[in-house]
C-alpha cells in the first residue's frame, strides 16, 4: 500500500527531526574514577585543556549516590565562574570533567574523593574528609 503525500510528508519530517537533535549520553567512567553525564550536548567550541572555562554550576555532597546538602553555586551567587582548564587551580575532577564539553552544553559530574578535596574535606567542615561530590556544570564560554 503506497503512502499517501501527507504521510510522507509527517515520516520525513519526524526522521528529519530525530537526526537533528543531539542526544544525551550515559553516564561514562574514566580511568581516573571521574564518572559523568552529558545531561544536555551543546554546539559551541569544545572546552580544551589550555583555555579558560566560564561555568556556571551547583554542587551537592553525594548521599547513597544521590545528591544530598547543597554546598555550593554560583547561579546563587549570580556570578559564573572561569577558571584554566588543566592549571590546577580547581580540584582534579574539574579539570578533567570540564574537558570536552562543548559551549552550551551541561554535564552531571560524580567526582570521588581522591578527585575532590581527599581525606582532608574542605570549607571548614562543610566538605567532610573522603566525600563523593555531585556537581551540574553548564559551560557558558570557553576561552
Amino acid at each position: 500500500m503506497p503512502l499517501s503525500r501527507r504521510a510522507f510528508a509527517s515520516l520525513a519530517a519526524a526522521a528529519a527531526l530525530f537526526v537533528a537533535l543531539p542526544v544525551a549520553a550515559q553516564e561514562k567512567t574514566t580511568a581516573s574514577g571521574l564518572r559523568y553525564t552529558d545531561t544536555k550536548l551543546g554546539n559551541g567550541a569544545t572546552a580544551q585543556p589550555g583555555q579558560t572555562a566560564i561555568v556556571h554550576y551547583t554542587g551537592w555532597l553525594s548521599v547513597a549516590g544521590e545528591k544530598g546538602r547543597q554546598f555550593d553555586s554560583s547561579r546563587t551567587r549570580g556570578q559564573p565562574f572561569s577558571f584554566p582548564l588543566g592549571g590546577g587551580r580547581v580540584i582534579k575532577g574539574w579539570d578533567e570533567g570540564v574537558v570536552g564539553m562543548k559551549v552550551g552544553g551541561q554535564r552531571s559530574l560524580i567526582i570521588p574523593p581522591q578527585l575532590g578535596y581527599g581525606a582532608q574535606g574542605a570549607g571548614g567542615g562543610v566538605i567532610p574528609p573522603n566525600a563523593t561530590l555531585i556537581f551540574d556544570v553548564e559551560l557558558i564560554d570557553v576561552k
